[in-house]
């Protein structure tokens, strides 16, 4: 079976219960729960929380919130890694056979369910990997990056200062929306950033990492002029 995990600690601290914080008319992580659902490939789609006001919103909008997450992977040095090595091992515990498990960020407003499929399939397709997630291109070469020293600038790479741009190669981030992996890979901590990944692409116009209430203004208005969300 596959799975849908959720991670939403009540503890953020940049922007105060940020998970459930309203987001275009509903709590922010609904969209990641209704993407999750509207893909048809979870049987269950799993809310991580350590919140009983998350876990009860969370399972308003059909999530199932099975257990509390322990507070030793509940503060913010935890990363997402192993939250989802937790709640695969949790659910393999109570008897699930699990083939693949998805973690999808409960801020991420612009995921979208062709967008998991298309990298559930990718997966499938390529059984020598672990993962599949999205990534999207930076908007200007990362190799021409500067640093503020001493009052003045100073270039991170100055081996790469007389390079034309276009001879640069194009460098990737992490989308910040999901991450496919077989239950093993998470089980046995395999490196996410790793040549165990397979990348699914997507345009810098639906991606918007969201740590600070600038970054929530700007997901708004993008959110805003993409038409809200899509199915």
């Amino acid at each position: 079976m596959n799975v849908a995990i959720i991670p939403a600690r009540g503890g953020s601290k940049r922007i105060p219960r940020k998970n459930i914080r309203p987001f275009e008319g509903k709590p922010i992580i609904a969209y990641s729960i209704e993407a999750a659902l509207a893909t048809g490939l979870f049987e269950r789609v799993i809310v991580s929380t350590d919140d009983r006001e998350i876990a009860s919103v969370a399972e308003s909008f059909g999530a199932e919130v099975p257990f509390l997450r322990p507070a030793e992977i509940a503060d913010d040095m935890t990363g997402t890694a192993p939250v989802v090595k937790h709640a695969v091992a949790a659910l393999q515990a109570s008897g699930d056979e699990i083939t693949c498990a998805c973690c999808i960020y409960a801020t991420a407003p612009f995921v979208r369910a062709s967008d998991l499929i298309t990298a559930y399939e990718t997966l499938i397709a390529t059984p020598e990997k672990a993962f599949a997630f999205s990534v999207t291109s930076f908007a200007f070469p990362v190799q021409r990056a500067l640093a503020i020293r001493d009052g003045g600038l100073t270039a991170l790479y100055p081996e790469f200062s007389q390079v034309r741009s276009q001879d640069l190669e194009e460098a990737y981030h992490d989308a910040g929306q999901f991450y496919w992996g077989r239950a093993n890979a998470w089980v046995v901590e395999t490196p996410l950033f790793s040549h165990a990944s397979i990348p699914v692409v997507l345009p810098r116009h639906r991606v918007q990492d969201i740590d600070t209430l600038e970054d929530w203004t700007r997901a708004e208005h993008m959110f805003r002029a993409l038409g809200g969300a899509k199915p």
